[in-house]
């Protein structure tokens, strides 16, 4: 099997080094990775400058741009082929209800499911009010998770243009109580946005409020993470509401 694997925390992350030993055990594994953190950039391509690739070696590539901007040169000027499977990650906080469509975890994978490649994206759901060193975190744990989802590719095939994205509560394997299959939750922020004034005098802004919960639905990935099970949710490129979409169409033909 061939297998990229990218991420939004960047080449060094740890979360990026845990998933890669773990894949390693399932085929040839291609890191095409930021040279720096790319967190929360959504999913977006790099066209308006050139990009940089470092060889690190050992088939690790750091690349001067977004995630999903890694999935594109990985695909065609590092493994110069479409690989098997694309996997993203792991993240270092979870990427849970509408976090996805900020998550530059999600979009590299999102990208490798454009192109028809099946992806999944991992990400270990941290609790950041708890102040550990990055090897403290079970980033063993949600690699192990991923392990055994892929495996389960073999008897159910992706559709075409669906990912998988998949959060692990950052515990040891031992506490997590096993994996729900789940559907996207709902995130609630504070949008706090901080106003500041540098030397000279002038405005500038920190924006991103502080996370308040989620919304209290049974079989969403939020309330998974939150009763202890990793949590398993396909998600579609297609976005359309299709029930909204057939309201309207009545309302058309009215008219």
């Amino acid at each position: 099997m061939r297998i990229l694997l990218s991420n939004d925390d960047g080449i060094h992350a740890a979360g990026l080094e845990a998933m890669y030993r773990e894949l390693k055990k399932l085929g040839k594994v291609w890191v095409v990775a930021p040279l720096e953190e790319r967190s929360t950039t959504g999913h977006s391509l790099t066209i308006h400058k050139p990009l940089r690739m470092i060889d690190f070696g050992d088939r690790h590539y750091g690349v001067s741009g977004s995630p999903a901007d890694c999935v594109y040169l990985g695909i065609r000027e590092v493994i110069g082929a479409m690989p098997d499977l694309v996997v993203s990650g792991i993240n270092r906080g979870g990427n849970l209800g509408q976090d996805v469509f900020y998550s530059g975890t999600v979009s590299a994978a999102r990208e490798a499911c454009i192109l028809g490649i099946p992806a999944m994206a991992v990400s270990l759901a941290v609790d950041f009010s708890k102040d550990l060193p990055e090897s403290r975190r079970n980033y063993a744990t949600a690699a192990k998770i991923a392990v055994r989802a892929i495996r389960t590719l073999k008897k159910s095939p992706l559709p075409l243009h669906t990912l998988l994205n998949l959060n692990v509560p950052d515990s040891p394997l031992s506490k997590v109580k096993g994996i729900r299959l789940a559907r996207q939750g709902f995130r609630h922020y504070s949008g706090t946005i901080l106003k500041r004034k540098d030397h000279r005098g002038r405005d500038y802004f920190w924006v991103g409020g502080q996370y308040l919960g989620f919304k209290k639905e049974q079989g969403t990935d939020v309330s998974a993470i939150d009763a202890g099970y990793a949590a398993l949710t396909p998600l579609k490129l297609d976005t359309t509401n299709n029930a909204h979409l057939a309201a309207l169409t009545a309302i058309w033909r009215e008219k």
